[in-house]
């Protein structure tokens, strides 16, 4: 034990209380920053802003005081710090697009919205179960328009002043819902890490940095690591970049750089490039130099795929083959618009059945340990016992399904539901934790594949409304997911000790997070009123859903026999794709980079992955490894440089009208 504490290896209690403090407090702020200043998203994506800012403050100080005091126990170390920071990204998804961003809205739209010319009442409120939502219509009415005299309040004033009575039945309702599906997401995490992360050994460029930061702590070297003069060209970039860019925001007579170029009027609408005429080219530094610490092979993959993917949609003109959008039918997918986009729905399939395959062993294993056909192995590094995670799965699955039949939906589609959510959740959660997406959204949503394999009977009813409101929820909107980071917390606590309080510490995080997060975005409707709030996104996505959901129910449109071609299609060149990839070691395409070919994320990074490809393809060639090693600083330079100024602007944002956005929102 003294040498395990002399390495760091131990994680102290006071790291666990202070990493659930401040995702706290980033749950109680982001509302008030991400909504009320529009200012950069002090979460956002699966690297998000505040944590690694906080996380750098940290290590600084630990690093000072280290320094000052000479004491032979750092006050926190370097292992200590990676637990605080996935703690706070852990926070950070649930307090915003995660979660909170539409929580309420979804919850209240069915109502608020209805309307004479909608006719949602006639049809949405005859199916809608009881206690899913407030039935005191003032309660929803207030939510809208603010409290009467609510910016003159206070903030504890205005949370008092909240119809909590209105609101018990169906914030525990939900509740129930949302935590039965992170206890899922928990167990199945440490139920398969051991296959990922030491079988597999997946890579995980978005710790890369964190890590080599928690290792400077340990090893005494953050005044070198910080003045590696590879670094500080990197740190300029952005640091001169967002200095100049945020006080022409300001003061618009300050020149700017812009960082992003319109592409797009250099193609024709027509022709083998007609797919690129909406083209825009978005300079990041942070995901450049993540984009080079991922794997050449996945990095190249990325933009490869999106450049296919938009000279598919040419090449098909070309042909003659003008596939209208009404083929699509109705969908639910935050970003599906074309009918070729539907591949996606085969080949998230395939992917899934693939990690299925190459868990086989692991999954047998684990199986017939849990059901005492054969002995535990004693050499496991999870969380706990892989026999608890398995049972824990199955009981929380079935809970899940209980909790969607009793208010009223058909068993057979509850089960194909959640089996469809959780499946296209952990295939986003290898596409973000192994190729180093920061940012990523999903292009056909959970019901869109069962929409277009099993037709519009299956969401008839109840159904398609409880499914609709339930992917809205937890399912569709993955830019601040709760998996990946779940894995990437797996992957910083191994060799760590005590499993069990690393464990707990992470299970509290979550239920304060999800407290203070649904008080903070409560306070926040009530004090100001939505219709007051810059909510356009968060309201026209959910009255979208509820749009489609009344489609369902009185005009449903089955999907066109392209979206099956497409469908199928998308299966085939997957299947091909990881057959290649497992066979053939000289394979050079990833089949992670055809599953993002269609998402919005790409259309943002693609460039960012371009370029950090070519840098890192430049470097191996002509330097090897030992120049890899240096040039990485650089990169790594790009990263921190983006982060500080977003951390330092969105200070900035807290006492003005309006914020300066450095990161993608």
């Amino acid at each position: 034990m003294v040498e395990q504490q002399k390495t760091g290896s131990v994680i102290r209690l006071r790291a666990i209380v202070i990493g659930m403090l401040l995702a706290v407090a980033i749950c109680l702020l982001t509302p008030f920053n991400n909504i009320y200043h529009q200012a950069t998203p002090l979460g956002g994506g699966h690297f998000p802003l505040a944590p690694f800012f906080i996380f750098l403050l940290l290590t600084i100080l630990t690093a000072v005081t280290a320094r000052i005091f000479r004491t032979p126990t750092p006050l926190l170390s370097g292992n200590e710090l990676l637990i605080i920071w996935i703690e706070m990204v852990i926070g950070s998804g649930i307090a915003y697009t995660g979660l909170a961003r539409t929580l309420l809205l979804n919850l209240t739209a069915p109502i608020h919205y209805a309307s004479v010319s909608n006719q949602w009442e006639e049809s949405l409120h005859s199916v809608l179960p009881a206690g899913i939502t407030p039935t005191d219509p003032s309660a929803i009415e207030l939510l809208y328009t603010g409290l009467p005299g609510g910016r003159a309040m206070s903030w504890l004033e205005t949370a008092l002043a909240i119809p909590w009575q209105a609101w018990l039945t169906p914030l525990l309702l939900w509740g129930c819902f949302i935590l039965l599906s992170y206890g899922f997401m928990l167990f199945i995490i440490n139920l398969l890490s051991r296959q990922w992360i030491h079988n597999e050994r997946i890579n995980f460029p978005l710790l890369r940095v964190p890590e080599m930061l928690s290792k400077s702590v340990d090893e005494a070297k953050v005044g070198a690591f910080f003045s590696n003069r590879f670094l500080i060209g990197g740190l300029m970039i952005p640091v001169c970049l967002h200095l100049l860019n945020g006080l022409h925001f300001y003061y618009p007579s300050v020149p700017q750089l812009s960082t992003l170029i319109l592409a797009g009027p250099y193609f024709p609408d027509y022709g083998l490039f007609a797919g690129f005429h909406k083209l825009k080219i978005y300079i990041y530094p942070a995901f450049i130099g993540f984009a080079f610490l991922a794997s050449r092979q996945i990095s190249f993959s990325f933009w490869f795929f999106f450049i296919l993917g938009g000279l598919l949609f040419g090449f098909l003109g070309l042909l003659g083959y003008t596939i209208p959008a009404s083929e699509l039918g109705i969908t639910f997918g935050p970003t599906l618009a074309r009918p070729e986009e539907t591949q996606m729905i085969g080949a998230y399939g395939i992917f899934f059945f693939f990690l299925l395959w190459l868990a086989r062993a692991h999954l047998l294993e684990v199986t017939k340990e849990s059901l005492f056909l054969a002995k535990p192995s004693k050499s496991r590094t999870e969380w706990f016992d892989v026999r608890v995670s398995f049972w824990g799965c199955i009981l929380c699955f079935a809970a899940l399904v209980y909790w969607a039949v009793s208010l009223g939906m058909a068993l057979s589609t509850a089960l194909l539901f959640l089996s469809a959510a959780f499946m296209i959740m952990l295939v986003a959660t290898r596409i973000i934790c192994q190729g180093g997406l920061a940012y990523f959204t999903l292009t056909a949503a959970p019901m869109d594949g069962l929409l277009a394999i099993s037709g519009t009977k299956l969401f008839s009813g109840v159904n398609g409304l409880l499914c609709g409101m339930c992917q809205k929820v937890l399912f569709v909107d993955l830019r601040e997911s709760l998996t990946p980071s779940l894995l990437h917390a797996r992957k910083l606590s191994h060799g760590r000790s005590p499993g069990l309080l690393i464990f707990s510490g992470l299970f509290f995080t979550i239920l304060v997070s999800l407290a203070a997060s649904i008080l903070a975005i409560m306070t926040l409707y009530y004090r100001y009123g939505i219709r007051e709030l810059q909510m356009e996104w968060a309201s026209r996505t959910t009255v979208t859903v509820f749009e489609n959901v009344h489609r369902l129910l009185t005009a449903p449109v089955e999907t066109g026999s392209w979206i099956t071609f497409f469908a199928i299609g998308g299966a085939l060149l997957m299947l091909i794709l990881v057959i290649c990839y497992h066979r053939f070691y000289w394979w050079p395409i990833h089949p992670l980079g055809y599953l993002t070919a269609y998402s919005s994320a790409m259309r943002i990074l693609w460039v960012s992955f371009f370029i950090g490809w070519a840098c890192n393809t430049l470097c191996m060639r002509y330097g090897g490894v030992s120049l890899f090693k240096k040039v990485q600083f650089f990169f790594i330079g790009l990263i921190i440089g983006d982060f500080l100024m977003g951390g330092g602007w969105a200070i900035v944002g807290f006492f003005t009208d309006s914020g300066y956005q450095v990161l993608p929102d």
